[in-house]
């Protein structure tokens, strides 16, 4: 059952980032060869149109595979002169016997991928991530909308640490940490956790007044420090305008907590067991079913959609990053050509979107090294 709702999940998450790219690539007027969901050799597959729709065997990953996605090279990739701006060639669209006519643009088939703006190109590219984001926003509208949102109310205090002692109470709202705005309680725990023993200044609600105090964090027998706060037990319901605000307040939350984790393993505050890739991930899903099966299938259906929503909007976040083979890195090419004026070199580009994509191929075999070790152990 496990593999069978990563599988759900994967798959609705990698759908809506590729169509995300599909549908800005079409606005866009560029082609768009096949659109896949998996990896390998094809299972099912059928042309429509101008674009092959096929489900692939490894069920990992998809494409939006657009004409001239790497690159359009005039006097290699499309016959025909440079010189003419309408000369209509025939060019090989990637099918055995099929052949379209195409307008040549500067040599270069005028629906192409290449052939287009940077802005165009620019937003294609981050289409993906954002409809993420999006679909992040639309599982939290489900949520909060069935269940309410996590409200930053303190349920109990922990005797002898900082917060009993500066006179804090059960009931108080916590709306500020030092500079941070707080919204729902996971706020508190990851601020706390990310400013180990750092004393902050808390700001609380009582009765309608408001309150600061200056904590200083106490270290606990497991080494970690800690306020002394007890939270995340009150939920709270609002009209359709807070219920669109905290879903949107969920999705930050999640997107913020994925920089910040980066930022711990880049920072080494993080190590490689705490890291999990597919195999981790399909446990934690398995785990998460098999703990709220009990209380029936609605509480079943809503943590799925909540791993759903921390899962498409890291899958997000991860795709920004500037790094070589991923939307990012594509990004800061597109960013340098619209500063510059003009595009870098196709097959230098190339070269560091392939070795970028050896190294995260690389990464992925040590991530779920790591997954099936840690199961293991």
């Amino acid at each position: 059952m496990k593999i069978l709702l990563a599988l759900i999940i994967f798959s609705l998450i990698i759908v809506i980032h590729e169509l995300g790219h599909f549908l800005l690539a079409k606005r866009g007027g560029i082609r768009v060869n096949e659109f896949s969901l998996g990896m390998g050799p094809r299972i099912l597959s059928k042309q429509i149109g101008e674009t092959r729709y096929s489900l692939k065997l490894l069920p990992f990953g998809g494409s939006c595979m657009m004409e001239g996605e790497d690159g359009y090279n005039p006097e290699t990739d499309a016959p025909g002169s440079m010189m003419e701006r309408t000369e209509v060639v025939d060019v090989l669209s990637g099918e055995k016997n099929r052949r379209r006519q195409a307008v040549l643009v500067n040599g270069i088939p005028e629906d192409s991928f290449a052939a287009k703006s940077v802005w165009t190109r620019i937003s294609v590219v981050a289409a993906g991530p954002v409809f993420n984001f999006i679909l992040a926003f639309i599982l939290s509208l489900i949520v909060i909308g069935s269940i309410g949102y996590d409200a930053p109310v303190v349920v109990a205090l922990t005797e002898d640490f900082p917060a009993e002692e500066a006179g804090m109470q059960p009931g108080d709202r916590i709306v500020k940490m030092n500079d941070t705005r707080i919204h729902v309680y996971r706020e508190v725990n990851m601020y706390v956790q990310m400013n180990q023993g750092k004393t902050v200044e808390l700001t609380y609600e009582r009765n309608g007044e408001r309150y600061t105090v200056m904590l200083e964090p106490k270290q606990a027998e497991n080494g970690m420090y800690y306020l002394g706060l007890r939270g995340s037990g009150v939920r709270m319901k609002g009209n359709i305008l807070k219920t669109i605000g905290y879903s949107a307040y969920e999705v930050k939350y999640w997107i913020s907590t994925t920089i910040k984790s980066l930022g711990m393993l880049f920072g080494g505050r993080v190590g490689a067991d705490d890291i999990s890739g597919p195999v981790g991930i399909v446990n934690a899903i398995g785990d998460t079913y098999e703990s709220s099966r009990e209380d029936g299938v609605f509480y079943v259906w809503l943590n799925m959609l909540y791993i759903s929503i921390l899962l498409t909007a890291n899958l997000g976040v991860m795709n920004l990053l500037p790094l070589p083979a991923l939307d990012g890195g594509r990004l800061v090419f597109l960013i340098l050509e619209a500063v510059r004026g003009k595009g870098i070199d196709p097959e230098k580009e190339g070269m560091v979107h392939f070795v970028g994509l050896m190294v995260l191929m690389a990464l992925m075999v040590f991530v779920m090294f790591n997954d099936f070790r840690n199961i293991l152990m």
